[in-house]
This record gives C-alpha cells, structure tokens and sequence, in this order.
C-alpha cells in the first residue's frame, strides 16, 4: 500500500488510528516511529501513561524476560528498546550487576511511560467516543474533535471480569483488584476473603497478611484450581510463545484451540515459582516460628457460586468444594476479586457493529494478520491487538510476541516487508517427522 505524505498536524485523516496507547498499542507506535510516511495518531483516555496502575502491588515483577519488550524482537535497533532505556536513565551497568532478565512491573512501567511521553503519535486525555465509517474513511468522534483515518488498531484493553454473582455487591467493601492500589482501603480488623488463584491473586494474599492496608484480622484466599500452580516458564513450554508455534496454532480447527488454550493454561496464568516459594516460607515462619494473630486460611478447588450481605454486613460467600463435594460458607468484611479480564467489544464500535463479523461470542474474527473480518472495503483495515487468544493461542494476549506482532501489522498495512518477520524454525517440530509421507 502506497502512502500519501501528510502532515497530521495539518489534517484530520491518518493512515492508521491506533485507539488505546496499552503496552500493545505502545509497541505498533515505536515501531511505527521508523516510518515516518505512515501518518499514525494513537489516542488515550488517560491523561498519562498508566498501565492496570491498581494492580502495582509491592513486590509485584513480570512474568516474562525483559528483551520481549516493546521492540527488540524485530527492531533491535530501534532507540524505544528497554536497554535503550537503561541507558537513557543512566543505569545499564547498575541493571547489569542485578543479573536479573525478569524486572519489577514498577521498572517495566517507567520503561512504557518514558516510551509514551517520547513518541509524537501518542495523545493523552483524548477519548474516543464514537468510531463511524463514511466516504471510505473511519470517522473518529473525540471528547473534543474529529478526525479521519484509514485504518484503526484497536488496543483498548480487557475489562476486569466480576462472578455474576458478585456484581450486585460491588462498591467500597466488594471490589475488582484491577481497582486496589487507586483505593483508599483499610483492612484493619477485617476478615477478608480473596478469590482467585492466580499471580494477582498470590499478591493480594500475601500483601494482606503482611498488612499491607492494615492489619487484618483473617485472610482466607479462595480458588477453584486444584492447588496454587506454578507458572509453566520451563523451555520447551517457552515454545508456545515463538511465532512458529502460533503460525501452526492458527491453521487447527476451532473445536482443537479451544481444548489446546485449556490445558496450556499454565504457560501464562499461574503464579511465579518464585513468588509461591516466597509465600510458602512466609506461612511457614508464621505457622512455626513467629505465630501472629492473623488467621489465614488457603481454600484450593473452591468455586464461588453465590453471594450474599447479612443483617450484620457481612458477605457471605458460597463455595462448592469439588474435592469433597461439600457446600461451604465463607464470612467477609471485605472481598477482593481477583478474578482476571475479559474480552468486550468496546462501545464506540456500536455505529459499525452490524459491519463486523463477528463469532457466536461476539469475538473478533482475525486473519493471521490480525485483521478483523468485516463487511467494509478490503483497503479500509480494522486491526486488533488482546483480542485474539481463541483464534492465536496462548502467546496473543501476553508481551512475549508483541513486537513480532506489530510488526506483522505493520508489514501487512504497508504491503511490504518493513520488518522481517520469517519465522525461524522452532526446536519442536510441530509438523509431520522428517521422512515420514503417509
């Protein structure tokens, strides 16, 4: 695709509307930084770079290497790279005498922010209200102007997922963790239940018992997996996240990626064997050496299936316990939902979505290029990026790819190879053996 010079500072049409500025979005405008034919604009609600700031808890680090950062995978060059960062913040050989290649979320997010308040094409405290498509361009309707575009990526993000069952209790004392650390919450003298056996919810547990919002009188932490799994970071589970491996994953039938993300679940969703080790020998300490007067409890292979608020405002928490089959009850002041994200389509797609094709879910339909299928001219192209596990694999809404599938975007919105993307052979053959021809 040929592009136009334009000066968007000029003119209310881009080649491509990035809408959300998310670490994902934030990956497509650094790289897209080196184009500077392709005329980008990438809004944001936010009046500054923030990414799930609720969620930056203390201790809290990534689950994933910092060289799979917003660029370095396709772009290593690029001056947005994280060791760019490092060096730009006067701290490279410092960073090298941690020997660490997994950082703290807090190190990762100044990474991001100093990325956004650097790149030109990303506008802050700018809400996209409306998305329209008229003489053969989208029409973006903002909290104050209008502009025109080519293309969109929609990078938005996830909402936070609630029990169906807890959604009429939300407020001050019932909330999403995505909402903890912007609280001002006090956990002294309260019995609290956290529900959820992932990282986040090994956080909030752990940062609760140490008294971290006071110091509560009862921690009790609730999940329906069987134990609290560690996450799968071994190598060959680290094959998941190649593009190889998703290249082979997008052919399969649906029925198969459904069943495959199922039991890969691990690979991206448990808690850091670091961190639960972390735990182990806090509740160790606490249980033989310095007994405090914190009850806690751990309640594994636990759903919640109902909820309710006593005559005296306590919830009470049902939960069906499928080791033994029983029906228990749990007492709350306060209950932490730490029950992950979920997929919605965004409300300013609504003028468009009798154009989208879109799943018996009402899920994006994507091409391997992360188009999303639509009723619209086949030059005019809707990209989105978090919005493809069902149809990608595992690796799609993790940072491990990210820039290989910015770059892949990009290839596919210029028509070109701007980056090579080849994707190298994997250690794993996931085709048929060498020599075998049935």
């Amino acid at each position: 695709m040929k592009f136009e010079k334009i000066n968007t500072a000029d003119s209310e049409t881009l080649d491509l509307a990035g809408l959300g500025a998310g670490p994902f979005n934030m990956s497509l405008a650094a790289l897209l930084d080196s184009q500077p034919d392709v005329a980008t604009r990438f809004f944001e609600k936010q009046t500054a770079f923030g990414w799930h700031p609720g969620l930056m808890l203390p201790g809290a680090h990534m689950q994933t290497s910092c060289l799979k950062d917003l660029v370095t995978a396709v772009q290593p060059t690029s001056p947005w790279s994280f060791l760019s960062f490092l060096v730009n913040q006067g701290r490279f050989y410092s960073f090298l005498s941690t020997e660490k290649m997994v950082i703290s979320r807090t190190e990762f997010v100044e990474y991001l922010r100093w990325v956004s308040d650097s790149l030109d094409s990303v506008q802050f405290d700018t809400e996209i209200r409306e998305v329209n498509f008229s003489d053969n361009h989208f029409v973006l309707k903002t909290n104050d102007r209008v502009y025109k575009a080519r293309n969109l990526c929609l990078g938005t993000g996830k909402m936070p997922y609630v029990p169906e069952c807890a959604t009429p209790f939300l407020g001050a004392h019932c909330f999403h963790a995505s909402s903890l650390m912007t609280r001002d919450i006090n956990l002294a003298g309260k019995k609290v239940a956290v529900i959820g056996g992932g990282q986040t919810g090994a956080e909030v547990f752990l940062n609760s018992l140490r008294g971290q919002w006071g110091k509560a009188a009862q921690v009790q932490w609730v999940s329906r997996r069987a134990s609290f799994e560690p996450l799968d970071e071994s190598p060959f589970t680290n094959e998941y996240f190649t593009p190889d491996y998703v290249n082979q994953f997008l052919n399969l039938p649906d029925h198969k990626k459904e069943t495959i993300v199922s039991y890969q679940k691990l690979a991206s969703d448990g808690i850091t064997p670091d961190y639960l080790l972390e735990l182990y020998r806090e509740l160790y300490d606490r249980t033989y050496l310095h007994q405090e007067d914190v009850d806690w409890q751990l309640l594994p292979d636990r759903t919640l299936t109902d909820m309710s608020c006593n005559e005296s405002g306590y919830y009470e928490l049902r939960l069906n316990n499928a080791l033994s089959s029983n029906d228990e009850r749990v007492v709350a002041d306060v209950v932490i939902l730490c029950t992950g994200f979920q997929n919605n389509l965004p409300q300013y797609l609504e003028p468009i979505r009798p154009l989208l094709n879109l799943d018996s879910l009402d899920r994006f339909q994507l091409s391997s290029s992360f188009k999303v299928k639509w009723n619209g001219p086949d030059d005019r192209r809707i990209y989105a990026v978090n919005a493809g596990l069902h149809s990608h694999g595992i690796a799609e809404p993790q940072l491990s790819l990210a820039a290989w599938r910015s770059a892949t975007i990009i290839n596919d919105l210029t028509g070109q190879e701007t980056f090579r993307i080849n994707r190298p052979a994997s250690l794993i053959n996931w085709q048929e053996p060498m020599g075998v021809a049935i």
